[in-house]
């Protein structure tokens, strides 16, 4: 009995159709032709549902949002992309055909957190005004590019929170060196700490260039054709640990650079190797400072380039006897010597001269009179003659006359 029990009915629901609606598909009530008109209507939803969100990843790039890091490396890229999520802290454009950086080239409003830009390996001729500055920027790497010219104004208008510069092999060309020289000058990166300007085969310094650093820890010039320091300051920079000179063309440091050395309290890693040594009587301030200060690395692994003789020497073991000095060892100081005592000579020369006049100064006093008499009567005379020559009626008693 039990299974001869109906079914229980389930509650029927309304399938009314909205007038003026059109159902799409193939049940019961859709109308025919209509599939493809629907699909049609559907299709840019669809695709809208899968478009690019603020968050997306560029088309070229990987892109990893938990370490907030965004690669674009080896995609050919001749601009910045400009769809760059704006969680990224860690951004990689390396190995592309990038020739240029204009203003705005990172958007800073969608980059707020972007504190690590690395540049490197690209075509990089040109960084324009304001093309970094970026509000949260802490290492940027330049290394490798071919810069042809670098703003000033390169990291905006105000101060760059930039603590950390690479710009190895990136300095080629003499007048970006001077428009770096004037940006470092400007105090536009006074949070800077560590500076990498290694592999650009730099001659000389500009003046001053790094008197703005006051933060600089790590300063690497290493492997450049540097022939000498005299013209750059190290003053006021109290917080320098490092300093690298190594694969240089240095010949000798003066007592100048040397004082600086010993001025600057945290300078405790000093790398000298590699460097053209003369070793001559100009070396003999350097070889006393060598021996006394525990600031250079490897100082014993120092050897002289030149002369012949000395030839592999090591500097430590330089005696004043092997360098056989016969002229002064400092031809500035000697002459700036040789003027104070000319100086002291000639105003000594000329007190005595004052002093014999002063002796002096009654027969003088007569002897200057006497000259002054004798230009008198001789004046005198030549008057005279001059009017008897201008007077008609005496110029027959002149000439037939002694006057």
């Amino acid at each position: 009995a039990a299974w001869s029990r109906p079914p229980p009915r389930r509650a029927s629901r309304s399938r009314r159709r909205p007038e003026g609606k059109v159902a799409c598909g193939a049940g019961p009530g859709a109308m025919p032709g209509r599939g493809a008109l629907c699909l049609g209507l559907l299709l840019p939803v669809l695709l809208g549902c899968g478009s690019a969100q603020p968050g997306a990843c560029p088309a070229l790039c990987e892109c990893s949002e938990p370490a907030k890091t965004v690669k674009c490396v080896n995609r050919n890229l001749t601009a910045v992309p400009l769809d760059l999520p704006p969680y990224v802290r860690s951004l990689f454009i390396t190995g592309n055909p990038l020739t240029d950086l204009p203003a705005g080239a990172f958007l800073a409003q969608r980059l707020p957190d972007l504190a690590s830009l690395n540049l490197s390996g690209n075509h990089l001729r040109t960084v324009e005004a304001g093309a970094l500055a970026l509000p949260a920027l802490r290492q940027l790497d330049l290394s490798g590019n071919a810069l042809v010219s670098f703003s000033p104004q390169a990291f905006g208008e105000g101060g760059s929170p930039v603590e950390e510069l690479s710009l190895r092999g990136a300095l080629r060309d003499q007048g970006v060196l001077l428009s770096l020289a004037a940006l470092l000058q400007s105090g536009a990166l006074r949070n800077l700490s560590r500076l990498e300007l290694a592999d650009n085969g730099l001659l000389l310094l500009p003046a001053g260039m790094f008197t703005a650093l006051p933060a600089l820890r790590q300063l690497d010039l290493s492997n450049n054709s540097l022939v000498g320091l005299r013209n750059v300051s190290f003053q006021g920079l109290g917080q320098l640990q490092s300093l690298n000179l190594s694969d240089n063309s240095l010949g000798v440091l003066w007592n100048s650079t040397l004082a600086q050395f010993r001025s600057l309290p945290a300078l405790r890693h000093i790398v000298l190797g590699h460097n053209t040594w003369v070793c001559d009587c100009a070396i003999e301030d350097l070889v006393a400072w060598l021996k006394e200060s525990d600031q250079v690395e490897g100082k014993e692994a120092l050897t002289c380039a030149s002369p012949d003789k000395m030839l592999g020497k090591a500097l430590l073991k330089i005696n004043g006897s092997d360098l056989n000095c016969s002229v002064p060892i400092d031809m500035p100081s000697q002459l700036q010597t040789s003027y104070v005592f000319l100086g002291i000579v000639l105003a000594l020369i000329g007190a005595i001269f004052l002093l014999v006049l002063y002796l002096n100064r009654k027969g003088i006093k007569k002897w200057m009179h006497n000259i002054r008499d004798a230009c008198r009567d001789h004046m005198e005379g030549y008057h005279y003659r001059y009017e008897i020559n201008a007077d008609p009626r005496l110029t027959n008693l002149s000439s037939n006359s002694d006057v």
